[in-house]
């Protein structure tokens, strides 16, 4: 009887189980913003509580009581975010994306240590952008963004209202910029052009402050800021955009086309933007620097294509072509760039890599009277680059060395006579990770740069540390920086409009800095609230020793030149400051972001009539951001910066601060409604100077961006 009674159990069990079970079957697949699957993330029904986690390949399968299922996705190292599935035909696969979450850490990074490493395990003070700020930020350029993210930071106009930059006390000479790691050609008034710079198809951009030349050479004295390329693995994916500003009426196009098979994939950018001069002053103002924002129109063209023959090889080519024409009163300027490259890289073994690569650039400036060229202003720079990197994995620990040649060429009008000046610089590099327990990092590096046209030789050093304890770390580090002196300021003889003559100096020494950098770090999450989230807080101190700068001074005059200045080396500069900075990003969609810096300097002035350090700097945003339903998103968020009255001799409007309102929308698939108000409450300067806010008031601006691959998905 026993028996029989178990298997009417049994037969009842398996007609009663399938009529309570769930009726849908719903498939996804997890990935990141570039289209990667993310392995191990957790898929959770909000309706009956089911939980499963994704394959290798990202993919799942869950069941729900409903036709829509209201699910939610977590991943280490990624908001937290509410999907709603309704398609549930067991063939068709739902592709959610998920957006990291800076304030969790997790994110790898490569500039500081130039091995890939999580932020959070960086002994080297590293501020991330991600692609999910950049486009918060709805920056057109490097330019934009930076203003936006950094305090101590502070773009001003130069002479010709070509752009000036003080970072932390260091001008633009001493901050390098790269474009995924490669040098740039050309500079204006003393600073790489940021036009050049847009941010269609950046992935994310690292910043190192404080010296960094131990690892990437000359003008790495007060830090490096490197754009890195987004890469997708999405069969394709094409974006076209378009903005309108008030401020000046200007226009914004851009497209960014992704195509990804087999062993090739590429990316194709295009950018555009115009817009009109601006009148700043009326015409009685005699006070102001500067009258009018000149207008202009910029064209950026980028072609990158990979391709992967073997699984442990990867080829890279890179071109770009760059068009930039601003507009002034009796003349125009024209920018033009041309660059292109090779990259190769190889995992030799599973412990070996290698990176060979050769790039070249070239940077063009002159002016024309409606449409002739006057070559009077003629300027040419062009750099071929060689380049190697080469890794090898000890367990935890890595020996990284690396070697660098570059044929650096310069025209310029600044030069007697049209005359042409070039250099070679030959550089090496090695650097040890080292891992010797799971709560302490040590990394050491040595480099030794040599220039042809000087004859001078830099021996810079760098020792980094940081100790883990949990949620708790400490970062401390001694870096030297050096900066060779440029072509320009060796051989320069130029009449700078009638006002006085600047000579260059080719016995000039290399520029030299000593870094020490501390920085305390936690994060940590919390669980249990309305907030439930992840955040992070981090305190830094610096000091940076800064001798041999190279700067200009009074020339007497001598039998076959007049008086005027020239370029000279002088000792005694000190910067130091602290940095504050505290994220947070609840599960609710709630954020915020608080950045200060304090800046102090000694000894010899670092300041100039173009860029004056501001002890006080402090940048802020506060955010909603939330997946309503399946088909609109909002992201609504207030931000701003505050700059402190410089500590300076030159005129200036003192302290200000301007806010920001951002409103971004995603209504349905792969459309996105963006728009801003700058300038929220109204400030103007009563007088502008070079460094003052070229601001009429408040302005507003509306954009449009379609992902085109999400109206098939």
């Amino acid at each position: 009887m026993a028996v029989n009674i178990r298997y009417i159990a049994i037969l009842l069990a398996g007609l009663i189980c399938p009529l309570i079970s769930s009726a849908y079957t719903f498939r996804g697949k997890v990935v990141d913003e570039t289209g990667s699957p993310l392995t191990g993330a957790t898929v959770r029904s909000m309706d009956n509580g089911r939980a499963t986690v994704t394959g290798i390949d990202g993919e799942f399968i869950i069941d729900a009581d409903k036709n829509a299922a209201k699910i939610e996705v977590s991943y280490i190292g990624f908001i937290q975010d509410t999907f709603i599935l309704k398609n549930h035909d067991a063939s068709h696969v739902e592709l959610l994306a998920l957006a990291p979450d800076i304030s969790a850490l997790e994110e790898v990074v490569v500039t500081a240590t130039r091995t890939p490493k999580a932020l959070k395990d960086v002994p080297v003070v590293t501020q991330l952008i991600s692609a999910d700020d950049i486009k918060k930020a709805d920056a057109t350029n490097i330019q934009d963004l930076l203003t936006e993210a950094l305090p101590g930071l502070e773009f001003s106009y130069a002479m010709s209202q070509e752009t000036s930059l003080n970072m932390n006390g260091f001008g633009g000479k001493a901050i390098l910029f790269l474009v995924d790691g490669e040098r740039l050609a050309g500079e204006t008034m003393d600073n790489v052009d940021f036009n050049r710079l847009n941010l269609d198809n950046a992935g994310r951009v690292e910043v190192v402050k404080g010296a960094s030349s131990a690892l990437y050479g000359a003008n790495a004295v007060g830090g490096v800021v490197n754009i890195i390329t987004r890469e997708d693995n999405m069969p394709w994916r094409l974006n076209v955009n378009s903005r309108y500003r008030s401020f000046g009426n200007e226009w914004r196009h851009g497209a960014d086309l992704n195509l990804h098979s087999g062993k090739i994939s590429s990316n194709t950018n295009f950018q555009y933007s115009g817009s009109e001069t601006v009148r700043l002053t009326d015409a009685f103002d005699t006070e102001s620097k500067i009258q009018n924002v000149f207008g202009g129109h910029t064209f950026n063209l980028k072609e990158r294509i990979a391709y992967q023959p073997a699984n442990n090889l990867r080829l890279i080519a890179r071109g770009g072509y760059f068009n930039r024409v601003s507009i002034r009163v009796n003349y125009d300027d024209h920018y033009i760039d041309y660059s292109g490259g090779l990259r190769a890289m190889w995992n030799i073994m599973r412990e070996q890599t290698l990176e060979l690569s050769y790039s070249y650039d070239q940077y063009d400036k002159a002016r024309y009277v409606g449409d002739r060229r006057t070559h009077d202003h003629d300027y040419s720079n062009r750099q071929n680059i060689v380049h190697a990197l080469y890794t090898h994995f000890f367990g935890k620990n890595a020996l990284t060395a690396g070697a660098d040649f570059m044929h650096d060429y310069l025209l310029t009008y600044q030069f007697v006579n049209g005359e042409t000046h070039a250099q070679s610089l030959v550089d090496a590099f090695v650097q040890f990770d080292y891992n010797p327990l799971s709560w302490l990092n040590i990394v050491a590096s040595i480099r030794d740069d040599y220039f042809s046209e000087s004859d001078n030789n830099a021996l810079t050093a760098r020792l980094a540390t940081m100790f883990k304890f949990k949620r708790f770390s400490v970062r401390a580090s001694y870096a030297g920086g050096f900066r060779a002196p440029t072509l320009k300021e060796m051989y320069m003889n130029f009449d700078m409009a009638g006002i006085q003559m600047i000579y260059g100096n080719p016995d000039l020494k290399p520029e030299k800095s000593h870094n020490f950098n501390i920085a305390l770090e936690y994060s940590g999450q919390l669980r249990k609230s309305f907030l439930a989230g992840s955040y992070s807080v981090t305190a830094t101190g610096y000091y940076n020793w800064y001798d041999s700068r190279i700067t200009t001074t009074d020339f007497p005059g001598d039998a076959t030149r007049e008086e005027g200045a020239v370029y000279c080396n002088e000792n005694g500069v000190r910067v130091y400051g602290a940095d504050f900075s505290a994220r947070y990003r609840a599960l609710c969609g709630l954020g915020l972001q608080l950045n200060y810096n304090y800046l102090r300097t000694g000894g010899q002035t670092v300041d100039s009539q173009f860029s004056q350090p501001r002890p006080h700097a402090m940048t802020w945003r506060l955010d909603y951001d939330n997946r309503i339903c399946s088909v609109y998103r909002i992201y609504a968020g207030i931000s701003g910066r505050y700059l402190a009255k410089p500590k300076s001799n030159y005129a200036t409007d003192g302290a200000y601060s301007l806010w920001k309102f951002t409103l971004q929308q995603y209504v349905w698939k792969g459309i996105s409604l963006n728009f801003v108000i700058d300038n929220l409450f109204n400030y103007r300067p009563k007088v502008f100077y070079w460094n003052s806010a070229p601001t009429t008031g408040r302005t507003w601006s509306l954009g449009l961006s379609l992902d085109i691959n999400d109206f098939f998905n």
